[in-house]
């Protein structure tokens, strides 16, 4: 059997900057990815861009060099990118091979089950990204057969559907975007919303990005947050797609997307949806207000001149609470991603009870010898994110490193 000192599952942002950290050290490693480089991107829709700016993309020696730092770059621009970093970095990377199981070898270390055979490892680094299983609300299962049901990762563009209107169960960041796409493309779109921050894509001169970064906001543990299921609240509403512009609830609703309050199930060929669009509205605009009272220190600390901050317009929160589906094309749900990694792992006990692993600073707090990288909160907000996974990765590098210099 094939022995290596550590393997790397997952050839993303994640997996490429531990490797690139770990060849820097010296250390024999390889990186199993199931498909291509940069997969889970190669997965994103058609138009997928880039959320926060090509400057936050700070990979280990992979820094965005490119003439348009303050752009978004596309999905294939990203992939681009992630194939020269491996190639400038000699990934040791074989692709095309899926890690089925990894269990403990006999005596020491781990043994991965793939698609090829039986590899050996002392150390094991999962990289498999921060979204793993998509969720469907409970009452998915009652929407009526025959009408397209399609997960995030099964959207492609508008003319993939069939005719008629949309349904989108989700109202963060991907939600609001393909919202906005449908209707642009013609499509009636109704939008099932629930809570979410949000915030306008530029102030003062600087994206939202630098001021959320210069804030401290990105680097909150999960300490710092109010429960640990916090970690699935919904990052701030904004689009990179026409170089970036806002994209709120009632951005989307000028435009004619029908907004309504939270999916619940279907019956009689009806969509039933909660009465609490406004409530979910006022929800979302607390958060605007918190970030845009941390803009403001900001400015202060670095005597910037305060950006002028408008307070929320007036919001009507009557919606429907049943709608028709006869006619409609598809229901695209959008509501996030769970952790997965009970499916295929032995070790239950080594993640918590919302699947994310029991680590500090990367390491397993239960599996001696398994690491993680790229999972969202691992140490920070940014932890998952091309702005933040790189200094995780120069954490865990070091931690294995250290501990294989002491054995």
């Amino acid at each position: 059997m094939e022995h290596v000192d550590v393997l790397v599952v997952g050839g993303g942002s994640a997996g490429l900057s531990v490797s690139r950290e770990l060849t820097t050290r010296g250390i024999e490693h390889v990186v199993l990815e199931r498909g291509r480089i940069g997969q889970a991107w190669r997965d994103r829709w058609d138009s997928f861009c880039l959320v926060t700016p090509n400057w936050t993309v700070r990979l280990p020696g992979g820094d965005y060099a490119g003439a348009d730092p303050d752009g978004f770059m596309p999905r294939d621009e990203i992939v681009a990118h992630l194939e020269r970093y491996a190639a400038a970095s000699g990934t040791p990377i074989r692709e095309g091979v899926a890690v089925q199981t990894i269990e403990r070898a006999p005596g020491d270390g781990f043994v991965a089950r793939t698609t090829v055979g039986d590899l050996q490892a002392d150390r094991v680094i999962l990289g498999t990204g921060a979204f793993q299983r998509p969720h469907r609300p409970d009452g998915a299962a009652s929407l009526p057969d025959g009408l397209l049901q399609l997960d995030l990762r099964g959207y492609r563009n508008p003319a993939d559907l069939p005719p008629g209107p949309v349904l989108i169960v989700g109202s963060g960041q991907s939600g609001c975007q393909l919202a906005e796409e449908l209707q642009e493309a013609g499509r009636d779109v109704v939008l099932s919303c629930g809570k979410a921050p949000w915030a306008p894509r530029r102030l003062g001169g600087y994206d939202l990005v630098w001021w959320l970064e210069a804030s401290g906001f990105l680097d909150l543990p999960v300490a710092a947050l109010p429960t640990p299921a916090a970690r699935l609240v919904a990052n701030p509403l904004a689009t990179g797609h026409g170089g970036g512009h806002d994209l709120n609830l009632r951005s989307l609703r000028a435009m004619g997307v029908t907004l309504v309050g939270r999916f619940l199930a279907a019956d009689r060929r009806q969509a039933r949806f909660a009465p609490n669009l406004a409530e979910t509205v006022a929800w979302g605009d607390a958060r605007y207000r918190e970030i845009m009272a941390q803009v403001l220190r900001v400015a202060d600390e670095r005597g910037l001149s305060r950006p002028e901050i408008a307070e929320p317009a007036p919001f009507d929160g009557a919606a429907p609470e049943r709608i028709p589906l006869d006619g409609f094309g598809a229901v695209v749900f959008t509501g996030g991603f769970r952790p997965d990694y009970t499916s295929w792992l032995p070790w239950p006990d080594a993640f918590d009870e919302l699947g994310f692993p029991i680590q500090v600073d990367g390491a397993s707090a239960v599996i001696d010898g398994l690491f993680f990288i790229g999972a969202h909160f691992l140490r920070t907000r940014k932890s998952s994110t091309l702005l933040g996974v790189g200094e995780d990765a120069r954490i865990v590098a070091r931690t294995i490193t250290e501990r294989m210099t002491s054995a």
